[in-house]
């Protein structure tokens, strides 16, 4: 066997050794089974909502048992295939053989990190908002370029990306937007995102060209779906209607039907322009408000949650969670993970698996490496 495929071969083993720990092979094998068994119950049934908590669990576990036995069988032929090539002589053959195995170990390697995607909400689509902090043009310009890199990260992984708000700056830029993006694992990816991005570069609006630091906040909430009762007294929220803003353009119908609702005791705010009713607005609106409601609920659960709350008290120095540096060097950091790449551009296109992950394994008190070359 040649040497890089020998070596290909033992990482993707390790990849899927450590993918069986983490989903708690034979345990998970056994939870499967009982799900079968209750799946062939007519019973079953009798009670929807019971019903459809179990379907969604076994497809979750089956999922995740058939992924780990397709890329044994993937490793298996491809293996295969490289020895009767490199026997023939055959280097065409032998290329292919290593293509296969690097798609089988890129697949593992997502495989790992979706394993740690356990959380209630995990598997639901997410509201992204973006908020620019103090410093006018630089951090409304600043507050676009993160709404950019989100979106060229969920496309890049086939996510849907739906506009819901969008307030854009007096010169350039944003002051906020909400988008909700659906796929598979959305809110898992993303949850980490949450909290203050630090931005410092050359000023592009500075004719003295020099060097500013600006703000931007990220909050990230679950869509919330039927399965999951978030209880709202109509009582708490003031509903507030105005004219859609905004430079016009592919993501701004400027109707009468802006809806804007704020929640009272927690002083949560959401609003909705992009549709076109009031109505549509009004609905998409409550959406987000129980998306918000839910994921304050989920914060209080969880501690690390928590310092992640406290983050987001102030969009400015102190509370940062990555900083983004592009003069006098290149350089995007991490400061919970230590997470870090000179691949400044690639970061801002949206080449963000290296952060969540990490910030993903963290949570769970898995380890990671902490260079990503």
């Amino acid at each position: 066997m040649r040497p890089d495929v020998e070596a290909m071969k033992a990482d993707i083993e390790q990849s899927i050794a450590l993918l069986r720990r983490r989903l708690d092979w034979e345990p998970a094998l056994r939870k499967l089974d009982e799900l079968n068994a209750r799946v062939e119950d007519p019973t079953l049934w009798d009670k929807p909502e019971e019903a459809q908590a179990v379907m969604r669990e076994r497809q979750r576990i089956q999922g995740q048992v058939d992924a780990v036995r397709q890329m044994e069988t993937g490793l298996e032929e491809g293996v295969m295939l490289s020895e009767m090539a490199d026997e023939e002589g055959d280097e065409a053959a032998l290329e292919d053989a290593r293509t296969q195995l690097r798609a089988i170990k890129d697949r593992a390697a997502r495989a790992e990190l979706e394993a740690l995607l356990s959380g209630e909400a995990d598997g639901n689509d997410a509201y992204l908002e973006v908020n620019s902090g103090a410093g006018g043009t630089e951090s409304n310009d600043w507050a676009s370029m993160l709404l950019r890199m989100y979106t060229r990260w969920a496309n890049a992984h086939g996510y849907e990306v739906e506009f819901q708000e969008e307030t854009p700056g007096e010169q350039a830029g944003i002051k906020s937007a909400t988008v909700l993006i659906k796929g598979p694992n959305a809110y898992g990816w993303l949850k980490s995102e949450s909290g203050v991005h630090r931005l410092v570069r050359i000023s592009p609006y500075d004719s003295s060209a020099r060097r500013h630091t600006s703000f931007a906040s990220v909050g990230v909430s679950p869509l919330v779906d039927d399965t999951i009762e978030i209880e709202i007294n109509p009582a708490d929220v003031r509903t507030d209607t105005y004219r859609s803003s905004g430079a016009g353009g592919q993501h701004v119908n400027k109707t009468d039907s802006a809806v804007r609702l704020t929640h009272i005791p927690t002083n949560t705010v959401v609003a909705c322009q992009m549709g076109r009713s009031q109505h549509q607005n009004r609905e998409e609106a409550w959406r987000m408000l129980r998306a918000r409601l839910y994921e304050l609920e989920l914060q209080k659960r969880e501690a690390a949650a928590q310092a992640l709350a406290d983050a987001k008290t102030d969009i400015g120095w102190g509370h940062q969670i990555r900083s983004y540096v592009l003069q006098p060097y290149q350089m995007v950091k991490d400061l919970r993970t230590e997470v870090e790449t000179s691949d400044t551009q690639g970061v801002l296109d949206g080449d963000l698996d290296a952060f969540m992950g990490a910030a993903l394994a963290q949570r769970v008190g898995a380890t990671r490496g902490e260079t990503v070359e």
